[in-house]
């Protein structure tokens, strides 16, 4: 019994064969232009989740002119590292690098404790820095940029 079915595998085996051909998928228009302006906006987008180093969080009368100041003293003493300063009402708070593990975030902070304290956060960075802006506090208030 067992031959006669392998005997008729083998003599049907030749007659079959795969189909080729060409698929073609019908689908909503809608679709195409969402995964496109999807595509666009992630190309768009530079950043990626990673870690900084908060070094500090002012609140209150000259909040924010103490977070330029404090800003700029940092990208003198650490002109590599870029400082964010970032309005979580009511507070200013000082963020620093873009750090893609938290071990490079704690090598970092403890390169710094000394200077500045601060604490690691977890953060959208930026796989490259952004251009710098230079702006004044003052510059914020009335929404113009240089």
């Amino acid at each position: 019994m067992k031959k006669i079915l392998i005997l008729a595998f083998l003599a049907i085996g030749p007659l079959v064969s795969a189909q080729s051909g060409r698929v073609t998928v019908k689908g909503d228009v809608a679709v195409n232009e969402m995964v496109a302006l999807h595509v666009e906006l992630n190309n768009r987008v530079k950043s990626m989740p990673g870690f900084r180093v908060q070094i500090a969080s002012f609140s209150g009368i000259n909040s924010k002119a103490s977070a330029f100041s404090l800003r700029e003293r940092f990208m003198t003493d650490y002109p590599l590292v870029q400082a964010y300063i970032v309005y979580d009402e009511p507070n200013f708070k000082v963020k620093v690098g873009d750090f893609r593990t938290r071990l490079e975030a704690y090598a970092f902070l403890q390169e710094i404790k000394e200077v500045y304290k601060g604490y690691i956060i977890k953060d959208n960075i930026f796989a490259e820095p952004p251009q710098q802006l230079d702006f004044a506090p003052d510059d914020l208030e009335s929404g113009e940029e240089q």
